[in-house]
C-alpha cells in the first residue's frame, strides 16, 4: 500500500492534482455475468466469474476514457478496486485531464452529467437501465417487499 501510495503522489507531482473521481461499480445482473450462471447458481456463487467480467468491463471503460478521449486527453490515471460487503468489486479512478480538457464551466459538466431521466421514446433502453439501477422506490406501506424494509420499516 505505500508504495501504491507513494506512486499516486508521484504522479500527482508529476501531471497536477486529478480533475474527476469516478466510481465503476460491478452489476451481478450484467447479461455476460448471468449467461455463465448453470443451474440455480446465482452470481455470489461465483466470485470468479464476477471479477472476470469486472475486470474485462475496467478494461473496456479505461480504453474509452483514455484512448478514445470520451472525456478529453488523459494525463494520468489511477485507480484502486475495493470489494463491497456483498463480494462485488467497485473502482475508484481518478483521472488528470490536460489544460485544454479540463471542466471550467457549468456547460462543460453538462456535456458528461446529466440529472434527468432519458426520454424512453428516444432512449428506451437507457431509460429502463437508468429507472433499474438508480432509482429507489416505491417503499414503506406501498411496497412492504421493497429491498430496503426490515421488519416493516
Amino acid at each position: 500500500m505505500q508504495q501504491s501510495y507513494q506512486d499516486a503522489m508521484a504522479m500527482v507531482r508529476n501531471f497536477g492534482t486529478p480533475d474527476l473521481f469516478l466510481t465503476f461499480t460491478c452489476n451481478p445482473s450484467w447479461s455476460e455475468i448471468l449467461n455463465s450462471m448453470e443451474g440455480v447458481q446465482r452470481p455470489e456463487d461465483r466470485p470468479d466469474i464476477i471479477v472476470r467480467v469486472f475486470n474485462m468491463k475496467l478494461k473496456e471503460l479505461l480504453e474509452d476514457i483514455c484512448k478514445h478521449g470520451i472525456f478529453g486527453t488523459v494525463l494520468a490515471n489511477i485507480y484502486v478496486i475495493e470489494f463491497q460487503k456483498r463480494g462485488l468489486p467497485h473502482a475508484h479512478i481518478l483521472l488528470t485531464l490536460d489544460s485544454k480538457s479540463k471542466i471550467r464551466t457549468k456547460n462543460d459538466i453538462d456535456k458528461f452529467v446529466s440529472a434527468e431521466l432519458p426520454d424512453p421514446c428516444t432512449g428506451l433502453r437507457l431509460f429502463q437501465i437508468v429507472t433499474k439501477c438508480m432509482v429507489h422506490g416505491p417503499c414503506g406501506t406501498i411496497n412492504i417487499n421493497s429491498p430496503c424494509m426490515r421488519d416493516g420499516q
